[in-house]
């Protein structure tokens, strides 16, 4: 161990690296037998340069059959920088069953290509020529990255160094050096209100791009995948069935409401499979019958169409049992499958005990598994797994149980259910699903899901994950919203508090910000935790554009002005945009204020109405004034007398305020975080758990509020902006005697507006 320690570090690996490669027994034994190859061609002393490029090659190297060749180009010099291994790498991926053809090779490769100083100054000079009043103009906060692309597509063995320094070089001798104004930030292009729902599929692709992904029918090139002597017999005739054509899946379990996350995945996957002319299954998982309800079935394609998305077809695995059946009779025949008797409580844990009945004979096997099938052993006595180990270390995961439990769909004709890692990845193959898309917790079956497929010679599709989405101050697991709901803490499954989507959906939501939201987070490898106030300004943009106004009085303060009779106001629906439309309403002697709107004391910095300081009254065209105010035994003030004059005669007040006459009573909920800390299950944060760290002031109910009368037509999910209150939409607790509104988020906040 030593003495290999100090044969990595002696190629100029650092001392913790040295230690690390050794950790993994594979990649040891393959730079070992690459410095050892290099040592008898260039002598004993490697240099770093060398030693860099023999670890990049053997880390990244997938089939080891070529480890030879390879460490052969980089001991003669053939290959001396990661651009060409790079290249090398690639060209042996795309040609996996292939004889190398040297000179194809060696031209992929750059092999002998030589790039002088002088071709890259002229490369250079060239670009900088082209763009030279756009530099002039931008100086230093112009992209300098594109000059570096323009450069080097015409010098594509060049060290990228060389060129950038010739880049920094010529750019410094055209502008001189860097100036203040230089150093201040470019100031961000301002983006329209909203995102369509095609400026999502484009922000979602332009993320893909970051990580993925191979050519269609190159699955081969993709990292993990194996490749055996069918794979490409199996590809070309996935490809004559597809046609090309990108296929994805969203595989939700139907034991459950769809949250935020699901937004991101449903967003995900049928985002960009519209954007490549792709399809896009909705296909359930419906393999556990214990968990499965019909609600749920309906609740997660109701979602996926609500946020805009039509499956091209809806499946279910249940379609597939007789098939998946049949594979694990074939799996078992082929020695990857046996029956088991161990236990749940024996498969428990980081290390389990191995199955001792794992070696049992083939036939054995396949008796007890048609006794299985056949409701002969009870539930939890035997199960049939897979041999095979998992990248989480779990071995020989199980393939079927048996659940005494009529399924939704085929009834009693089955007692014994796949499992997900049985499942998953052979429905993927059924339906030539050409991107498996997941959330990063599932890597660690990634090597199951290739080795399930090639194991019984199918098709194997390629399994992609990404990081999942999460909110900050919430929570998302099934058992933890039933908890919350059999305690009282939350209504239901859609109580506005909650982010599943029917709640958000029913708090006022829309769907296109959902989906904006999703497209601004993107899709990374790394997961996401988001605080909810950037969901909540992807709400305001839309409804910005979307929600009609309306004007509605939350704490009503009764006024009374003297000198006015009874009219009719037409007020815009989009005071921005009048020409979209208005609506009437009574402006009579009657009229009611927000109480915050009004002050008995003036105030340094308040705008609105004083016994000193008149107001204005948004839309009717009048400036009030206070004459009286009437107050009840307590001292209360409970109306207000006033005086009205015509805004053109009269001076400019500070402010002008909402109000409502002749108006329809209504009842309006006011929503906060539900939890007070933005992590409740972290236990260092909130020791006694997460039930501990609600907020009980989460939920307001206002019973008594007014609002003008053109929303009495008003359906549910119906949604209004509430003039200077906020963003409210009908909820389905409405009657037609009382209309009952939903806060969504309120305005954006001006710190300045007092």
């Amino acid at each position: 161990m030593a003495e290999t320690l100090t044969l990595f570090t002696s190629i100029g690996l650092s001392e913790q690296k040295a230690k690390e490669t050794l950790k993994n027994e594979s990649l040891s034994s393959a730079l070992r037998g690459a410095i050892s190859q290099a040592q008898s061609i260039m002598g004993p002393n490697l240099d770093k340069a060398t030693g860099t490029l023999l670890y990049s090659m053997t880390s990244r190297l997938k089939d080891v059959r070529h480890l030879t060749f390879l460490t052969e180009y980089i001991g003669h010099r053939k290959i001396t920088t990661d651009l060409q291994l790079s290249a090398a790498l690639e060209f042996l991926k795309n040609h996996p069953n292939d004889l190398i053809v040297q000179p194809e090779f060696d031209a992929a490769c750059g092999v002998g290509v030589v790039v002088t100083p002088e071709q890259i100054e002229e490369s250079v000079e060239a670009v900088v020529k082209k763009y030279e009043n756009q530099l002039l103009k931008e100086r230093y906060h112009f992209n300098m990255g594109l000059l570096m692309g323009e450069a080097r597509a015409g010098l594509k063995w060049a060290d990228g160094k060389s060129i950038k320094n010739e880049v920094d070089m010529q750019v410094l001798h055209l502008l001189g050096s860097k100036t203040e104004a230089d150093l201040e930030k470019k100031p961000k292009g301002k983006h329209g209100n909203s995102l369509t729902r095609g400026d999502c599929d484009g922000l979602c692709c332009a993320f893909l791009v970051i990580f993925l992904f191979c050519s269609l029918g190159e699955n081969y090139k993709t990292e993990g995948y194996v490749v055996t002597p069918n794979t490409m017999d199996l590809l070309n005739k996935h490809l004559e069935i597809t046609g090309g054509q990108v296929r994805t899946r969203f595989p939700p379990e139907p034991n459950g409401i769809l949250h935020i996350g699901h937004a991101k995945a449903i967003n995900f996957n049928f985002g960009y499979a519209k954007a490549n002319d792709g399809i896009c299954f909705l296909r359930y998982d419906d393999t556990n019958p214990e968990k499965e309800e019909e609600k749920y079935f309906t609740g997660i394609r109701d979602m996926v169409e609500w946020l805009g998305y039509k499956p091209y077809k809806v499946t279910y695995a249940s379609d597939n049992f007789q098939e998946l059946y049949d594979l694990a009779v074939e799996l078992i025949r082929r020695g990857h499958a046996y029956v088991c008797h161990q236990r749940v409580e024996e498969l428990k844990g980081h290390n389990p005990p191995p199955s001792p009945w794992r070696d049992r004979p083939v036939e054995e096997s396949l008796i007890l598994f048609e006794r299985m099938r056949k409701g002969m052993f009870s539930e939890a006595e035997v199960t049939l797994r897979m041999k095979m180990v998992m990248e989480d270390g779990k071995q020989d995961p199980v393939a079927y149980r048996i659940k005494y439990t009529p399924h939704h769909r085929t009834g009693d004709t089955w007692c014994i259910y796949p499992t997900y890692d049985y499942t998953h990845c052979l429905c993927d193959s059924i339906e030539n699903i050409t991107h498996s898309l997941c959330t990063k917790e599932f890597q660690a079956r990634r090597s199951s899901y290739y080795w399930l497929c090639n194991a019984l010679d199918v098709y194997c599709p390629v399994q992609w994950e990404y990081g999942r989405l999460n909110l900050t101050y919430t929570v998302v697991s099934k058992r933890k919203i039933i908890k919350l709901v059999e305690m009282g803490a939350v209504r239901d499954w859609d109580d506005p508090r909650l982010f599943t989507l029917t709640a958000l959906r029913r708090r006022g939501f829309p769907p296109e910000a959902i989906n904006n939201f999703c497209a601004r987070v993107g899709v990374t490898v790394a997961q996401t935790t988001i605080e909810p106030h950037l969901l909540e300004a992807c709400v305001r943009d839309v409804l910005n554009d979307t929600a009609p106004r309306a004007m509605a009085v939350l704490e009503p303060l009764k006024v009374t002005i003297t000198n006015l009779y009874h009219s009719l106001v037409q007020v815009p629906d989009f005071p921005a945009n009048e020409e979209r439309g208005s609506h009437k309403v009574p402006f009579t002697r009657t009229i009611y204020i927000e109480r915050s709107d009004f002050r008995e004391v003036m105030e340094k910095g308040y705008k609105r109405l004083t016994p000193d300081q008149p107001v204005g009254l948004r839309h009717a065209g009048y400036v009030i004034s206070l004459q009286k105010s009437i107050k009840d035994n307590s001292g209360k003030v409970v109306e207000l007398e006033v005086t009205c004059t015509k805004t053109d005669s009269a001076e400019k007040p500070k402010a002008f305020i909402h109000w409502v006459s002749q108006p329809l009573k209504c009842e309006v909920r006011l929503y906060e975080n539900l939890f007070k800390h933005s992590y409740p299950e972290d236990s260092q944060v909130v020791p006694e758990g997460f039930l501990s760290d609600i907020n009980h002031d989460s939920l307001q109910v206002i019973e008594n509020a007014l609002v003008d009368y053109s929303v009495s037509g008003a359906k549910v999910f119906d949604k209004f902006q509430f003039e200077r209150v906020g963003y409210f939409s009908l909820d389905p607790d409405s009657t037609k005697e009382k209309l009952v509104f939903n806060r969504t988020v309120t305005l954006k906040e001006d710190p300045g507006k007092i």
